[in-house]
Parts: structure tokens; C-alpha cells; sequence
């Protein structure tokens, strides 16, 4: 970029520089916005399909969880990931909805660009959609379904519709009963940490076999042969410390001069490890987990006295452990007391398949973490059904903390659409044209509900508005029949929050691309271009008019 001054070009920007103004940069960054929420319109809803990302090491991800599609395509456009970030902000406050979130953001582009070329400005844009955005997180608050916490039932359909359309449909309803029953499990007076379940995969059986352990299994084994492969009502040790002989601090050089001084060395380590297992026998532990390191002479004192000890804990784990049992982390072995131990009903080392041995703390006497363990196929099954089993724990976990619930199956975007069409009228001025364009852009939801359920979506859009007319609020569309049905009635229902957070982060991101008039990038913009300049032709750059920073979409050429 160079401006004159008295003749003389005046170089601000270096050569390597590029930069797009006004209406280019616009038009580059929307189509950035709706490529990115195109490549996952596809997955939406019950019969959605799924995307295999290969990555440049030849890993293999097959899924429909929108979130995973968009972190494994390496998108680098700055405007795109903008998208991402909608995605990923879904993800971290609700766990479930980020397909959605993305589509409405893409389609709120879509909007805008049309009424960019009837020269409405962005600003007037940006403020239409915002109190778009005010009254529809009004209304869907209008519309909310209250859900008592004891109600089991709704609350596994809230988890089973979190789960259809993903790896693990075939057995959600297995897997929604553990889900409740494992949220119910470690909900205490600060609510609930969906860390405190933790997911543990085994590659055998099917998904069926999965079950919920009322306790802590870690991928660890006993430390000696020697040592018992379970015990029944043990006493719990969790020590942040190693059972070794503390080394000085300082360097220190120590000569012997005869066999008899390094006997005496040795004898000194013995007897302070000695120590340390006495001191653990007096207070009665049986099984020892150590987040460092066990001494070799320690390992057989402590067979020769019949505890199961295991190390090099992770710090998590055992947390986990202590919260499960009821142990008090100990940061020194010599403090140790009978009121820091946990109890267990049953400690074991047990193969969970193919020679894989793992430690389960069971049976405890009130299990504040535990462990779903999934079973199934192949690890990509595996994999799927873990994403699907988090969604459900993150949409479980809302419903429990809110209390409120939308019905499924496009109702609530198809509300809010009539909603916000009688809002538009009350608004004088451009931006009434802007709130009736984010009502069409709701619209997506339901319509893409059909087209992926290879219905058609004009017809099924008319039944839809036609039942919301007439008060129905509840009405959606059923992806398996074509008929729109009532689906608080069916159980199809998903937390409050899902929705009110995708509607809030999609108009965000919306607002954020609309506003930017001048994209200056520090070198080629096209990032993923060749040396001269050339488009890379591997991915959608083409169609992004130059913005083929979406990297080829990791590899996976126009495959999208």
C-alpha cells in the first residue's frame, strides 16, 4: 500500500502484504462464513451423514459431530475460523448443538449478503440481527419446557436426542440410562462436573456391553507379581509422594573406602523404606496408589505384607480416586493417618481384553466419580460413540443445572421464525428488513432437517409454519415418517441452553465478519497457495474467491 506525499510514493504496507477492501473484502469473508457452515450442513439431524477426515499422517476420523469436522479440517482462513470459534464456544458451554450453531451462523451470512447488494449498510445489518437475536433468546424462554430433576425419563430422552444420528444410535437408550445414572452419581452441593465421569474405551463386544462403574478404573497395573490381584474392603491410600529415599538437594559426594560402609548405605535405605511400609501397615492400608515413583525394595516390602500398590499415578486419576473413596491426598508418606484413607469394596487388576490389564476401585460407599466404560468394535466406532456419549453429558448436565427444555425436530426455530416476523413489523426503519432476514435464516434448521432426511423441504416447511400458526409450539418433523408431530409428546427434546448459546454465538460471529470492510494480511492470504500465486486447486479456493485458507480442507480436496 502507498500513498503519494509531494510526489513521493510513501510505503506503508510491505510488498509481501496484501490487502482487500470494501465490498471484495466482504464478499470474500461471507463465502469463507458459508463454505465453512456448508461442509457440515450435510451431518444435521437423525439422518444425517457422517464425513471420514483423513489427516496428513494418514489418521482416519469418521464422524458427525460438527465440532470434531471442523478442529480435523486445519481451516485457516482468519474469517473461517471465525466460524469455528462458534463451534467450539458451543462445544465448551453445552457440549450438543454446535452443528446448528455453525449452519445458522453460515446462513445469517447468506442473508446479509443479499441485503448488502441493495446497499444496506453493515452497521444497520449488525444492529438488526442483534435485537433479532434480544427477542428470539426472549421467546425461546417463553416457550421453555419446565423438567423436574427426579424425571428419569425425560431426562434420557434429552440424552438418547443428543445421541441419534451418531455411531452409537443403535444402543442410546443402553447408554442414556448410564449417562443419567452417572451424572446423578456425582452431582454434589456445587453442582455438576461432568470430569468427575470419566469415559474409558475397550475394543471388544459391542456397544451394549458398555456399563457404568460406581468407582475409578486407571490404565495401571500392580507394581509387583507378587502382590494380590484384588481386595475386598480395602482401606485406601492417595499419596502425592514416591516411596523412595529422598535425595539431597544439594550435590553431594560421598567416598567409600570399604565394603562394609556400603553395606551400611544400603542398610540405611532399606530400613528407611521399611519404615515407610510399616508406617502404611499401621494404619491399616491395604491398597496404596502413589502419584510417583515406588522403590523396588519398597514393591516387596510391600508384597511381603500382602497390599496392592500402584505408581506413577496421574494427578487425575487420582483425584479421582480420593473423591471416590473418600481418601485425603497425602503429600508425605511419614503424615499419613487412618482418617486420610478411603475405602473400597473391591479393588482389582482385571483384563478388560487382549492382555489389557487394568485397576477398577469399586463399590465404593458414595461414588463421586465415575467411570462409564464403552465397549464396542473397532476403535472408530469407539470413538463416535465416545463424542456422542459427551454430548450427552454435557446436555444432561444442563437440563439438570436449568431445568428447561425446547422440543426437537425444527419446532423451536420454526416459533421463532413466526416470532420474529410479528417483531419486525414493530421496527421502523432498515433494520426491520434484517430481523426478517435472520427469521429466514432460522428457517435452515428445519428445512435442513428435511433435505438430509430426503424429504422435501418446501412442503415440510409449509406443514411446519401451518402447525405453529395455529399454536402448536411443539410441533417438528419427524425425520424417519415426514409427518410433523408433537415432539414434547415423543420425546424428542433438547435443554434451553443449547439453543439461546447457538442463536447468541451464530448472530456474534455473524455481526463480527459483517462489520469488517479491509482484510490486511502480513503475507499470502490465500495461505496454502503456491509459489506463483496460482489458487491451490485442492481445495474449495475457487469457490471462496481467494480464500483458499481453508487449507485444501486438510487434504480432503473438493471431497466436502
Amino acid at each position: 500500500m502507498a500513498q503519494q506525499m509531494g510526489g513521493q510514493p510513501l510505503i506503508v504496507l510491505s510488498e509481501e502484504s496484501q490487502r482487500t477492501s470494501g465490498k471484495d473484502a466482504q464478499s470474500m469473508n461471507i463465502t469463507a462464513g458459508k463454505a465453512v457452515a456448508e461442509s457440515v450442513r450435510t451431518t444435521l439431524g437423525p439422518k444425517g451423514m457422517d464425513k471420514m477426515l483423513v489427516g496428513s499422517t494418514g489418521d482416519v476420523v469418521v464422524t458427525n459431530d460438527g465440532v470434531t469436522i471442523l478442529k480435523e479440517m486445519d481451516i485457516e482462513h482468519p474469517a473461517a475460523n471465525m466460524i469455528v470459534e462458534v463451534a467450539e464456544t458451543q462445544e465448551d458451554e453445552v457440549g450438543d448443538g454446535t452443528t446448528t450453531a455453525v449452519v445458522v451462523s453460515g446462513e445469517l451470512l447468506k442473508k446479509a449478503e443479499d441485503l448488502l447488494d441493495q446497499d444496506i449498510h453493515p452497521t444497520t445489518l449488525a444492529q438488526g440481527y442483534r435485537q433479532a437475536a434480544e427477542r428470539a433468546k426472549e421467546a425461546l424462554e417463553e416457550i421453555a419446557i419446565e423438567v423436574d430433576a427426579d424425571d428419569t425419563e425425560l431426562l434420557e430422552s434429552i440424552a438418547s436426542t443428543a445421541m441419534t444420528g451418531k455411531g452409537a444410535e443403535n444402543a442410546k437408550e443402553t447408554l442414556a440410562d448410564l449417562v443419567v445414572s452417572s451424572l446423578r452419581s456425582v452431582a454434589d452441593d456445587e453442582g455438576i462436573d461432568t470430569d468427575n465421569v470419566q469415559v474409558e474405551k475397550v475394543v471388544r463386544g459391542s456397544i451394549e456391553d458398555s456399563r457404568l462403574v460406581e468407582g475409578v478404573i486407571i490404565d495401571k497395573e500392580r507394581v509387583h507379581d507378587n502382590m494380590p490381584y484384588f481386595k475386598e474392603d480395602a482401606n485406601v491410600a492417595v499419596l502425592d509422594d514416591a516411596l523412595e529415599v529422598k535425595e539431597t538437594e544439594i550435590d553431594a559426594e560421598v567416598n567409600v573406602t570399604d565394603p562394609e560402609q556400603l553395606n551400611q548405605f544400603i542398610e540405611q535405605e532399606e530400613k528407611q523404606l521399611r519404615e515407610m511400609v510399616d508406617h502404611l501397615v499401621d494404619v491399616g492400608a491395604d491398597v496404596v496408589f502413589a502419584q510417583d515413583g515406588i522403590d523396588d525394595m519398597a514393591q516387596h516390602f510391600l508384597a511381603e505384607e500382602g497390599i496392592l500398590a500402584v505408581r506413577r499415578v496421574k494427578s487425575s486419576d487420582a483425584q479421582a480416586i480420593a473423591r471416590a473413596s473418600g481418601a485425603r491426598m497425602v503429600s508425605n508418606v511419614d503424615d499419613i493417618t487412618e482418617d486420610d484413607l478411603g475405602f473400597a469394596g473391591n479393588v482389582t487388576q482385571q483384563d478388560i481384553g487382549g492382555g489389557d490389564n487394568r485397576i477398577f476401585v469399586e463399590d465404593v460407599e458414595d461414588a463421586k466419580a465415575v467411570t462409564l466404560l464403552l465397549h464396542g468394535g473397532t476403535e472408530h466406532v469407539l470413538d463416535e460413540v465416545e463424542r456422542a456419549v459427551e454430548d450427552a453429558l454435557g446436555v444432561v448436565r444442563v437440563t439438570l443445572e436449568d431445568g428447561k427444555v425446547l422440543a426437537g425436530g425444527g419446532a423451536p426455530e420454526t416459533e421463532l421464525a413466526l416470532e420474529l416476523r410479528d417483531f419486525a413489523d414493530s421496527i421502523e426503519g432498515r433494520e426491520q428488513l434484517a430481523v426478517e432476514a435472520f427469521a429466514d435464516a432460522l428457517e435452515v434448521i428445519p428445512r435442513t432437517l428435511a433435505e438430509n432426511a430426503g424429504l422435501d423441504p418446501i412442503d415440510s416447511l409449509v406443514d411446519l409454519r401451518s402447525q405453529h400458526d395455529g399454536g402448536d409450539t411443539t410441533a417438528g418433523l419427524d425425520a424417519y415418517t415426514g409427518e410433523i408431530i408433537d415432539m414434547e409428546e415423543e420425546g424428542v427434546v433438547e435443554p434451553l441452553r443449547v439453543k439461546t448459546q447457538a442463536v447468541e454465538s451464530a448472530t456474534e460471529a455473524a455481526v463480527m465478519i459483517l462489520r469488517i470492510d479491509d482484510v490486511i494480511a502480513a503475507g499470502d492470504l490465500a495461505g496454502g497457495g503456491s509459489d506463483d500465486d496460482e489458487p491451490d486447486p485442492q481445495g474449495p479456493a475457487g469457490a471462496a474467491g481467494g480464500m483458499g485458507g481453508m487449507g485444501g480442507m486438510g487434504g480432503m480436496g473438493g471431497a466436502m
